[in-house]
């Protein structure tokens, strides 16, 4: 586990709902559970203040950081999709049948072009061409895209729309689902195993360090699954069976 991703998780999860702040000696201990070394959790810290994360604080207890406007946006936004706290966010939530199709003005260089590609997807649009050409589909609109294009400075023309073919068809051709489908069954055995060896009554380090690994393999969907309504995925979808050990 890496430091950097492993602090984004006891901000996002812990710390964001205790005050968002805490001093980098709390931040040591709680990740010794995880095996990251102190070293690497510093490093961690420094690399999340260079790039807007966190911002330095001065505590009782001795040098701290507390998560910047920017972080707690993003943290609370990952927090709805992961526990599926928003009408948008769940499988079960419905779906009126109409795509929501975002035209996006092509950035210049490439660089941005593929961290607006990456945000596009993680929000869970998908290209209609490939390379991608500017025109994305969604089965509903992100709450988060107007907040992503403010932030890149991306022009871009938003409207739904009704698609008279199979749905089925249009969402094999804009996703790969399989090797979504192969994570969540990879993630359903790694959750069954460790929640046997920590056994019925884990004491409360054992508990916390399952409950952490868990969650930080679960966040990982928010980058590859489109979180696509019930009525576009197979019966036998493997994300439910994961979603209900998760719960």
């Amino acid at each position: 586990m890496q430091a950097r991703s492993a602090l984004f998780d006891v901000y996002g999860d812990h710390l964001r709902w205790r005050g968002g702040v805490a001093p980098v000696a709390s931040l040591v201990r709680l990740l010794v559970p995880l095996d990251v070394s102190p070293a690497a959790v510093r490093t961690g810290v420094s690399r999340m203040v260079r790039q807007g994360w966190l911002a330095p604080v001065r505590l009782p207890e001795g040098a701290g950081y507390e998560l910047t406007e920017r972080a707690e946006r993003r943290l609370d936004e990952a927090h709805a999709r992961i526990y599926r706290t928003t009408p948008s966010a769940g499988w079960d939530a419905p779906w009126d049948g109409r795509w929501h199709l975002v035209v996006l003005q092509r950035p210049a260089n490439r660089p941005e072009r593929e961290r607006v590609e990456s945000a596009m997807k993680y929000l869970g649009y998908a290209p209609l061409s490939t390379p991608p050409n500017g025109t994305w589909l969604a089965p509903r609109p992100s709450p988060e895209l107007t907040a992503m294009l403010g932030a890149e400075e991306i022009r871009a023309q938003a409207f739904t729309a009704e698609h008279e073919g199979d749905p089925a068809e249009l969402v094999a051709q804009a996703w790969d689902l399989a090797p979504v489908a192969r994570a969540y069954e990879e993630w359903t055995a790694t959750a069954r195993a460790l929640l046997d060896e920590a056994g019925p009554e884990p004491d409360d380090e054992t508990a916390f360090a399952v409950r952490f690994q868990l969650v930080h393999e679960w966040r990982k969907f928010l980058f590859i699954d489109p979180a696509l309504p019930a009525a576009l995925l197979p019966d036998d979808w493997p994300g439910r069976q994961a979603a209900a050990i998760f719960d």
